[in-house]
């Protein structure tokens, strides 16, 4: 096997996470039997997406004997209990930190930062809700009759409560984009601004006034360079995938595994690196906890027969 996901399987990510979930809680509290893993192994060669997501809860669960909260009495473990504690632990794992500001006429900036692998929520006074992810800057600013935003660093997912006589305005890579009732998901790279509309509205306006406006459906994205703006249609998966971070979350759909680890580099300071080009060139596909770099290279390991090698606080991966 060369790659994962080769063959894609019905359904989506979520839904192949739900069942690897299913197969799992079977194995470990119903009883089981050769039919039981026959059938389970026929789930697994249906597709490499199957493979890999069974793998990583199988990986989860290994390691949850260091969450003693989540591990019940074996007399209480049957039925549909596991899903349930699985959840709370990982709304524990994924606790933010939350701040909050009252927008007014001062000038003055408010400034949020998160540190590699921390996110914050963010409530606003009147009701609007940003979402920080990590190694991100957010400065907020009052004016009169606007609202004000600067994301100088990073990535974060906006709600905002619409008012036609105060508009939101983001200002990132020196683009402007203005709420018109929306939700919307801004990441800033090196070269480019990447703008994605969930829901509602909004105008983006080009840098320093260049060029005509663009305004965005839900399900449109804009990447934003210094000379040219490009709109493109995202399916609502894509979208999901895209606010993984939300949830604590890596989604990778025929991703390269240099795509993925520089992704994964950007939640954790312990750092991925891929030690020749055969094994950069291979494609992956899964859900993945995002602070968890050793899982992912544990499971590039079994499923693309790689040989890992640990430095440090490197993770050396290679064909």
């Amino acid at each position: 096997m060369t790659a994962l996901d080769q063959t894609a399987a019905p359904g989506s990510a979520m839904d192949i996470e739900a069942q690897a979930a299913l197969w799992l809680q079977r194995r470990q509290y119903w009883d089981w039997s050769d039919a039981d893993q026959a059938e389970l192994d026929a789930w697994l060669a249906q597709s490499t997406a199957h493979e890999v997501a069974f793998i990583r809860l199988m990986a989860g669960y290994s390691r949850t004997d260091r969450l003693v909260a989540l591990r019940a009495p074996r007399t209480e473990r049957r039925g549909f209990g596991l899903l349930p504690r699985m959840v709370a632990g990982l709304a524990l794992v994924a606790a933010l930190g939350v701040g909050a500001m009252q927008f007014s006429t001062d000038p003055k900036d408010v400034t949020y930062t998160t540190p590699v692998g921390g996110r914050q929520m963010i409530m606003l006074a009147d009701g609007s809700r940003i979402d920080l992810n990590t190694d991100s800057i957010l400065r907020l600013r009052g004016a009169v009759g606007k609202r004000l935003a600067f994301l100088d660093k990073g990535e974060a997912y906006f709600q905002i409560k619409h008012d036609v006589t105060r508009p939101f305005v983001v200002t990132v890579g020196g683009h402007r984009v203005t709420d018109l009732g929306t939700k919307f998901l801004i990441r800033k790279g090196a070269d480019s601004v990447d703008i994605a509309l969930v829901e509602g509205r909004a105008r983006v306006d080009a840098k320093n006034g260049a060029g005509k406006s663009v305004e965005l459906l839900p399900g449109e994205e804009v990447i934003a360079t210094a000379r040219d703006i490009t709109k493109v249609r995202r399916s609502t998966q894509e979208m999901s995938n895209e606010l993984g971070w939300r949830r604590g979350v890596i989604v990778f759909e025929h991703t390269t595994l240099a795509e993925a680890a520089a992704e994964f580099n950007r939640y954790n300071p312990n750092r991925i690196v891929i030690g020749n080009a055969g094994a950069a060139k291979l494609k992956i596909a899964g859900t993945f906890p995002s602070d968890d770099p050793e899982a992912f290279a544990e499971i590039a390991q079994d499923i693309l027969h790689l040989h890992v090698v640990r430095r440090g606080e490197t993770i050396v991966l290679t064909k």
